[in-house]
C-alpha cells in the first residue's frame, strides 16, 4: 500500500492548504470554518468532530492522481464522517458550483446569435437534471443503507451491488461541454466570459472525478465489508 508522506495530521492546516490550495474547498464539506489560525489538522478535526484520519484520506485522494486507497486502508480508517461528507459535497455541487456555471452559460448564450445559445443552455440544463437524479438516488437508497449497516441494523431492501453497475461518471458530459465551447463558440463571445466558464467547468469536472473515486473506492468497499460482516 502506497503511503504519501507530504501530509500528516500534526501539520498546520494553513500549511496543508498552502501546499495544495484546492483543498480549501473541502473545509466547508467538513463544516470546518476558514478561521483556522495556527491549529493543526488534528486539532481542527477534533474541534469540529471530524475524524482526522478520514480527513487525511480525502486530502490524499484529492491531491495525488496516482493515489487510490486500498481496501485495507479503507477498512482501517474511521468511516463515520463518510455519509455527511458526501451529502455536503452534493449540496456544494447543487447549491454553489452548478448555479455558478449556469450563470456563465446564460451570459454566454445572450451573446450568441441564432439557436446556438439555447442549445448550450439546454445541454447544461439536462446535465444538471442528470446530476440531481444521480444524487437523489444515492441519498434515497445508498446512504440510508450504509447508515443502517454501520449502526448494526439489518437492511434486506437494498444491496450495494445494485448501485455499482449504474454508477455513472457524471463528469463525462462536462468534458463534452468544454469541447463544444472550445470548438464552436463564435468569436463575438467575450473571451474572459468563455475562459471563466471553461475554467469553472474544468475545476468542477476534476472535483467530480475525485468525488466518484471516493464513492467507488471508499464507499463501495466499506459497504461491501459491512454486508459481508453479517450486519445485513
Amino acid at each position: 500500500m502506497k503511503r504519501f508522506s507530504m501530509f500528516n495530521e500534526n501539520m498546520k492546516m494553513a500549511d496543508l492548504i498552502l501546499i495544495k490550495p484546492g483543498l480549501i474547498l473541502l473545509l466547508p464539506r467538513f463544516n470546518i470554518p476558514l478561521g483556522i489560525g495556527d491549529k493543526s489538522v488534528k486539532a481542527l478535526c477534533e474541534e469540529h468532530g471530524v475524524s482526522a484520519e478520514f480527513f487525511m484520506l480525502v486530502c490524499n485522494i484529492y491531491s495525488f492522481d496516482d493515489y487510490i486507497p486500498s481496501t485495507e486502508e479503507v477498512l482501517s480508517t474511521d468511516m463515520s464522517p463518510l455519509v455527511s461528507y458526501l451529502e455536503e459535497s452534493h449540496r456544494y455541487y447543487l447549491g454553489k458550483r452548478l448555479p455558478h456555471i449556469a450563470n456563465h452559460i446564460d451570459r454566454i448564450a445572450k451573446q450568441v446569435k441564432g439557436t446556438a445559445g439555447s442549445v448550450l443552455k439546454h445541454f447544461f440544463s439536462e446535465y444538471t437534471k442528470e446530476v440531481v437524479s444521480h444524487f437523489n438516488y444515492e441519498e434515497q437508497y445508498v446512504f440510508p443503507h450504509l447508515e443502517k449497516l454501520a449502526h448494526g441494523q439489518a437492511d434486506e431492501d437494498y444491496v450495494i451491488s445494485d448501485y455499482v453497475p449504474g454508477h455513472t461518471n457524471i463528469e463525462d458530459k462536462l468534458d463534452d461541454l468544454t469541447q463544444i465551447m472550445f470548438k464552436y463558440l463564435p468569436e463575438e463571445v467575450m473571451a474572459y466570459e468563455t475562459i471563466g466558464a471553461v475554467f469553472d467547468i474544468l475545476q468542477l469536472s476534476e472535483d467530480l472525478k475525485k468525488h466518484s473515486l471516493i464513492e467507488e473506492k471508499v464507499l463501495v468497499p466499506y459497504v461491501e465489508h459491512l454486508e459481508r460482516s453479517g450486519l445485513k
